[in-house]
């Protein structure tokens, strides 16, 4: 196997390749704008965790198209990262809702206690 690059890319895959990678960021900067933006914590916190997900999905993409046409095979290793981060960015979320509950708790804010059952027909 050699490693090597054939030379610019045709224009259908820079073109991809920036369309993916200019709303990846585009993505990103939206979840970070939500997280500057939203007025509590509770909303704040699902803005960077879609958008990073997204953004990431989109740069991967973008990586795949370019890779794969230069070295001329498929290159999915960059799937494993989008995997990863797609995998941890909601179990991250989810710990730090639960210590956030913890905390507004003891403070004693307005949040739901973790005893109180929500009535019937209605959604949490």
């Amino acid at each position: 196997m050699t490693d090597f690059i054939m030379g610019p890319l045709p224009l259908w895959a820079e073109i991809l390749t920036a369309v993916f990678a200019v709303l990846g960021a585009a993505f990103a900067a939206i979840g970070s704008f939500g997280l500057v933006r939203l007025p509590t914590f509770f909303r704040r916190i699902h803005a960077p965790t879609l958008g990073a997900t997204v953004g990431v999905w989109c740069i991967t993409l973008a990586t795949i198209v370019y890779f794969s046409v230069q070295g001329g095979n498929l290159f999915l290793h960059a799937t494993l990262i989008a995997l990863f981060v797609a995998l941890t960015a909601p179990v991250t979320t989810i710990f730090l809702m639960r210590a956030a509950l913890f905390r507004e708790r003891q403070k004693g804010g307005d949040v739901p206690s973790p005893d109180r059952a929500p009535p019937a027909g209605r959604n949490p």
